[in-house]
């Protein structure tokens, strides 16, 4: 049985198009170059950090957010940036009675923009909250322990096979990949996806599988008639 769900933030249900974007244009650099160099790094399974030492030897995440915020042009998200299933398909999951959480690689800023965006969510977890990134075993072991129960009753959902759908696997967890966003369409890694429960492309494809999985893991109730007759 599948008693909690626990997503990814960032390509999951937040969509970074808009961040990608806006650090092209902190860079300088046209935003379709910008791309082009991600997918690039990606495909090589390469830090993302990567991307930004292209065209700034010694980028700093951390420097750097603090020059944008400085400069009044912080790092951000908001409704808008969300992906249109991802309201829907965590409320659906709720409904059925499931422990629902975030858990996810974001920095200082993020669980507080988390929070504001009144998620339908039990528990939201990031790594700079949690003092621990992705793909560590630690960071999983946090989600287990928020999760409430055994780590083969919690699915995690991600768009990553090398940091969401590996690790949570090898932390006993059930594992979703959905298929949008930079990693989920170019990182393929087939010995991975090939062990996950669900691959899907879009969430709102995930409560109906969830339901449909907890269905046929309950015991099938045995007819009254035939109980009775066991102790005859």
């Amino acid at each position: 049985m599948i008693d909690a769900v626990f997503f990814d933030v960032g390509g999951t249900i937040l969509d970074e198009s808009r961040e990608f974007a806006d650090w092209a244009d902190w860079l300088g650099v046209p935003r379709h170059t910008f791309s082009a160099v991600f997918g690039a790094v990606i495909a090589r399974g390469l830090d993302y950090q990567e991307v930004f030492r292209v065209f700034r030897p010694g980028f700093d995440l951390a420097v750097e957010n603090e020059r944008r915020a400085a400069a009044g042009k912080p790092e951000t998200f908001g409704e808008e940036d969300l992906y249109p299933d991802a309201r829907a398909c965590l409320t659906a999951l709720r409904d059925q009675g499931l422990r629902v959480g975030l858990a996810g690689n974001q920095p200082a800023h993020a669980e507080a923009s988390l929070r504001a965006l009144d998620l339908p969510v039990d528990v939201i977890g990031t790594s700079h909250g949690w003092g621990v990134a992705k793909p560590a075993p630690a960071f999983f072991e946090r989600v287990v322990r928020a999760g409430g129960g055994e780590a083969s009753s919690i699915l995690y959902v991600g768009d990553r096979p090398d940091n969401d759908a590996r690790p949570a696997s090898a932390a006993g967890m059930k594992t979703c990949l959905i298929r949008r966003g930079p990693w989920g369409h170019i990182l393929d890694l087939p010995a991975v996806s090939g062990e996950c429960l669900f691959r899907i492309d879009s969430l709102d494809e995930l409560p109906a599988l969830v339901a449909g999985h907890n269905a046929a893991a309950r015991p099938a109730r045995r007819p009254h008639r035939e109980i009775a007759q066991a102790y005859e």
